[in-house]
C-alpha cells in the first residue's frame, strides 16, 4: 500500500512539474532523473580549473623536493621495564637523497609514547635523532609494543618506527 500511495504521489509531483515522463517502475521500485537547463556559472568553471591548476603546480613541487631517508633501525626493545619508569631511545635518521629532509611531525599510538622530532632539516648525507620516551602508564603489563609514524618530504610521506618492552607489575 505504502508503495502505491508514494508512486501515486511521485507521479502527481511530476507531473505538477511537467515532467511526468522521467519516473519508471520496475518491479515495484521508482527511478527518476532530473536534469538542469541551466548553464554552468563560467566564474565557477574558471575557480575550478585555477584550483586544479594549484593543485597539480602543489603536487609538481612536493615531487621536485622528495627526498628519502634510511633509519638505523626499525625496532627498539627496551627489554623488561617497571610501570612508571622512564624509558627513552634514539632512531638515527640519515638522509640518503639529494634534497634537505624536512620531518614535519612525529606522532605516537599511545600517550605512554613521547616521540621528539629534529627541528631543523637534514642535509644531503647528514643526520639526526628522533628521540623516543616510553613511560608506561599504571596498568600496562607484560609485552607492550608502539608504533612511532614519521611524516617527512619522501615517497611515500609516512614511514614507521616501534618499540617494544615488557613491563613488569
Amino acid at each position: 500500500m505504502k508503495k502505491v500511495v508514494v508512486s501515486v504521489f511521485a507521479l502527481g509531483l511530476l507531473a505538477a512539474c511537467g515532467n511526468s515522463d522521467a519516473i519508471e517502475a520496475k518491479s515495484g521500485e521508482i527511478t527518476s532523473s532530473v536534469s538542469s537547463e541551466v548553464p554552468i556559472d563560467e566564474e565557477l568553471l574558471k575557480e575550478i580549473e585555477e584550483a586544479e591548476k594549484a593543485e597539480a603546480e602543489r603536487i609538481e613541487f612536493e615531487k621536485r623536493n622528495q627526498t628519502t631517508l634510511k633509519y638505523d633501525r626499525l625496532l627498539h626493545d627496551f627489554g623488561t621495564v617497571a610501570q612508571g619508569s622512564e624509558n627513552t631511545t634514539t632512531f638515527v635518521v640519515t638522509n640518503t637523497g639529494d634534497k634537505p629532509l624536512i620531518i614535519s611531525d612525529v606522532s605516537a599510538s599511545c600517550g605512554c609514547t613521547l616521540p621528539k622530532k629534529p627541528e631543523q632539516p637534514i642535509a644531503p648525507g647528514e643526520t639526526d635523532v628522533i628521540e623516543v620516551t616510553f613511560k608506561p602508564k599504571p596498568g600496562q603489563v607484560n609485552e607492550i609494543r608502539k608504533t612511532v609514524t614519521v611524516t617527512a618530504n619522501t615517497d611515500p610521506k609516512v614511514s614507521k618506527v616501534e618499540i617494544k618492552a615488557f613491563v613488569e607489575e
